[in-house]
């Protein structure tokens, strides 16, 4: 397997296509990029902003350049001497009209040939959640109405933009209804056709002759008898429901909450086969190098999935999956990967930057204002139980049906208590039975959810019978059924309760509040950062390392930034209470309290510092304001207390977006001058952070995966935020320089530092794939505030040492202390190490020997990156 050193991930849709990403090249070639890797480039649905609701998966995008696009950017990579890492969808495709497959379905139901390309239960009618109200209504308000998709050649259902083809049966209703003769012969073909000869005799029939403007306006007259439209639905192989019911019931799996997104089955072999056609053959024709699985965890069977994926594009193609891994969680052995991609090392860093005596501060400080919110175990557990009896309702329930025909001994009630504590006691994404003994790890994970479930069951009973499912303990096909739909929901669950909602809840430290975090945990300071990056290297040393994703809650400089707020606790603290008293007036009440709450209101505060220009400009707000307020409403939605995506409460979100623009209005002043001057030494060290964190994914183990534009500073919020547009002219601007790093400004500086890093691995791959990870000591007064360790292979190394914890130690314009800060603290070097060294920031010489002082590498230079000479 040939291993990319680094990867640059590349956002296409909203402006990035083909071309503009071959314009790239020679600037990430320069940076030191092994591999482009790409979000989804398939066919999406018309406007897609992200590409992961996939309508063809065996189409490039016309919208990125289509096939010829791609060719070109695939030679041009190959020229350069860079791969391509695609990231591919296989878990779901889009419910939508757009997709052939799912159209045909909604034409054919179970007689269509894809009815088993998706995860639709057919003991009923497919549910379509996509009216703003109940069928009756939309119907009675003239939503609903008969129409001719010239586009496929079919009679279809319209409501508003979206067509829905009618099932061929009912043509013959419309005609005898109409009396058209257009009508007539579609109907009469209808009766006799299937399949592509279907769509070409329905085509044939429309483009030969006839009015079809007469013909539309028929239907449009018959749209309004409102029996006939009610049989017409009947007749459908599916029913529009009102969007609202899909968390109740859905006749199919989805992705997450998203009703757009339909379950694929690529545990089956044909469907395997159709949606990966195009991908083996763009793997196979040496065009892509790279493979990355999106939420591998939504997949029936990941392993078997993975097992055919690595047969079909060989052992030369460097695949990862997006796994979560929970604290202590290991990628199941048995997978056929290198590894993730990334998020394990996000939470490692927090582990080294977060400061766990000011946590406890900020811990006491939010705990009086935020009441029951500050209760963590309390908080996810109702977070949890709230998805499991309504966001996921349908989904739980019908995991119940199954195990109650089972176990028709046991009340369906019973079994659903235990379900339900169970899904709320998994403390990870979840297992991976597929009918083979246990792994460890799973048994391992069983066990403790079982202990904690019992804790709230009067009985024990049903829940025995439920493990006993989960075991592999039962035989036969609603025994497998129940198995793998359980591990399916336990993911979605833990996501949209963890990610989605309690870290928009809890809101103590936000920088902790990231996608694979545990906010809750106390922080190991360089031990524990030291035990991470030794089993990174024992078990994934080629998984990517990120540290801003487009998923991610927020930028990796935002997040460097708000580490530092555990350093100054007291000072923070004390400011969150005076601001507080500052924006007291901008308070609303409303019949339910005020808004925002003083949760809120701390949330507000942390995630506009982590934002906050340096050079904000008064003059210039609108920008900031924007992204600002929608980052406020994201939150108090995804938060589901007072307002949510799907009951939305008008009032309380006006008054907290109200709020977050007064904080950023320019006449706003003395709050303005306030916030800037305590920001100050936060920002400071926030920057120092972020140059610590970018040299050590540089150099821990795994490959070091950059987010667009992240190789400068990038202070997103959530996304959308983080898919803004990227100035790659500044970028190339800077890379260009010279200099010593002294003269430049500190986006520019964090691009050197990624640009040095890369390049050594460039030259040393070896090194970074295979060497050993070698925590070195620090000695002396300031040893707390210094990480250092060494990649050793095969005797050539690398020597890396990074401040941390220094906040009010920076003088103002400075990103390093000086030597008077460092004093006596020294790095203590193994004897195989001790030979002429420089460091590859600033190229200065280091001296041979037993150690090295911090106060000569770090008193003149943020970080240190060290390799002999």
């Amino acid at each position: 397997m040939t291993l990319p050193t680094a990867t640059y991930r590349i956002q296409f849709r909203n402006g990035m296509t083909f071309d503009r990403a071959r314009g790239l090249l020679p600037y990430l070639k320069t940076l030191g990029i092994s591999h482009l890797y790409a979000s989804p480039i398939f066919t999406a649905v018309s406007g897609s902003t992200h590409g992961y609701d996939v309508t063809d998966a065996n189409e490039i995008d016309p919208a990125l350049g289509g096939r010829a696009g791609f060719d070109r950017l695939a030679e041009s990579l190959t020229a350069a001497g860079m791969g391509l890492i695609l990231d591919i969808v296989p878990n779901h495709m889009a419910a939508s009209p757009e997709n052939a497959w799912w159209r045909d379905v909604l034409a054919f139901g179970r007689q269509s040939p894809y009815a088993r390309h998706f995860d639709i239960d057919w003991s009923e009618p497919l549910t379509l959640p996509q009216l703003g109200q109940d069928f009756d209504g939309a119907l009675g308000g003239g939503e609903l109405r008969i129409t001719l998709d010239e586009t496929h050649g079919n009679f279809a259902l319209g409501y508003f933009e979206t067509l829905l083809p009618l099932n061929p049966k009912s043509y013959g209703a419309i005609a005898n209804r109409l009396d058209d003769p257009l009508a007539t012969r579609m109907a009469e073909a209808a009766a006799v056709t299937l399949g592509e000869d279907f769509h070409r005799a329905m085509r044939d029939i429309l483009f030969e002759g006839g009015d079809r403007a007469i013909l539309q306006q028929k239907l449009i007259d018959v749209s309004a008898d409102r029996d006939f439209m009610k049989n017409l639905h009947e007749g459908q192989h599916w029913r529009l429901t009102h969007w609202k019911e899909a968390a109740r019931h859905l006749s199919y799996r989805r992705f997450f909450e998203v009703t757009g997104l339909v379950g694929t089955r690529v545990e089956d072999p044909d469907v395997f086969e159709d949606m990966h056609r195009l991908v083996i053959e763009l793997v196979r024709h040496g065009k892509v190098q790279g493979l990355r699985i999106d939420h591998v965890d939504g997949l029936a069977e990941p392993r078997a999935y993975l097992d055919s994926l690595r047969a079909a594009v060989g052992p030369d193609t460097y695949i990862v999956v997006e796994k979560i891994l929970a604290d202590g969680e290991v990628l199941p052995g048995n997978w056929p990967v290198p590894g993730t991609t990334g998020y394990e090392f996000i939470s490692a860093l927090s582990e080294l930057f977060i400061d766990g005596s000011g946590l406890r501060i900020l811990d006491e400080a939010y705990r009086s204002i935020a009441g029951k919110a500050a209760d963590l175990d309390e908080g996810r557990r109702i977070a949890k139980r709230q998805m499991v009896e309504h966001n996921f309702a349908g989904e739980t329930d019908r995991l119940s049906a199954i195990a109650a025909g089972i176990f028709p001994q046991i009340k369906k009630e019973e079994i659903a208590a235990a379900l339900r504590e169970l899904l709320i006691a998994f403390p990870v994404y979840r297992t991976y039975g597929d009918g083979r003994p246990l792994a460890w790890q799973d048994s391992a994970v069983l066990a403790v959810s079982a202990s904690q479930a019992m804790a709230r069951l009067d009985d024990r009973h049903a829940l025995d019978h439920v493990l006993k499912l989960l075991e592999g303990k039962i035989d036969g096909d609603a025994a497998h059924e129940f198995h793998i739909r359980f591990q399916q929901l336990s993911g979605p669950v833990m996501a949209k309760a963890t990610e989605d909602t309690l870290f928009y809840r809890y809101n103590r430290l936000l920088a902790a509040n990231e996608v694979g975090g545990e906010p809750g945990k106390a922080p190991d300071g360089p031990e524990g950062f030291h035990r991470r990056m030794a089993e990174r290297a024992r078990l994934q040393p080629h998984g990517l390392s990120a540290s801003a994703t487009h998923d991610t809650k927020r930028g990796e400089d935002a997040r460097a930034r708000l580490y530092t707020l555990s350093e100054g606790a007291d000072v923070f603290v004390q400011a969150i209470a005076r601001w507080r008293e500052m924006n007291r007036s901008r308070l609303k009440e409303l019949p339910e309290g005020v808004a925002p709450e003083p949760n809120v209101e701390w949330m507000l505060y942390q995630a506009l510092a982590g934002v906050w220009p340096e050079d904000f400009d008064r003059g210039e707000t609108e920008a900031l304001r924007e992204r600002f307020t929608a980052y406020a409403l994201k939150a108090v939605r995804e938060a589901k207390l007072r307002s949510g995506w799907i009951d939305q409460n008008a009032a309380y979100e006006e008054a907290v977006t109200a709020y977050a623009t007064a904080l950023v209005s320019p006449d706003n002043d003395a709050f303005l001058e306030d916030f800037e001057r305590v920001l100050q030494p936060f920002i400071a060290a926030g920057y120092l952070n972020s140059l610590s964190q970018t040299l050590l994914k540089l150099t821990a183990p795994g490959i070091p995966d950059i987010y667009q534009g992240t190789e400068a500073f990038d202070f997103s919020l959530v996304d959308p935020d983080n898919r803004r547009p990227v100035d790659h002219e500044q970028l190339t601007a800077w890379l260009s320089e010279a200099g010593p790093i002294a003269k430049l400004q500190a986006a520019a500086l964090k691009q050197r530092i990624v640009g040095i890093g890369l390049r050594l691995r460039q030259r040393n791959p070896a090194l970074f794939a295979k060497g050993d990870y070698l925590p070195l000591k620090a000695t002396g007064s300031r040893r707390d505030h210094v990480l250092a360790f060494a990649r050793v292979h095969h005797g050539d190394f690398a020597l890396v040492a990074t401040p941390r914890m220094m906040f009010g130690w920076l003088d103002p314009g400075v990103l390093f202390a000086g030597p008077e800060f460092w004093e006596d603290t020294a790095i203590t070097i193994p004897s195989p190490l001790h030979g002429l060294k420089a460091d590859l920031v600033t190229g200065k010489t280091i001296e041979p020997g037993g150690s090295i002082s911090v106060a000569a590498l770090l008193g003149s230079q943020p970080v240190g990156l060290i390799s002999p000479i």
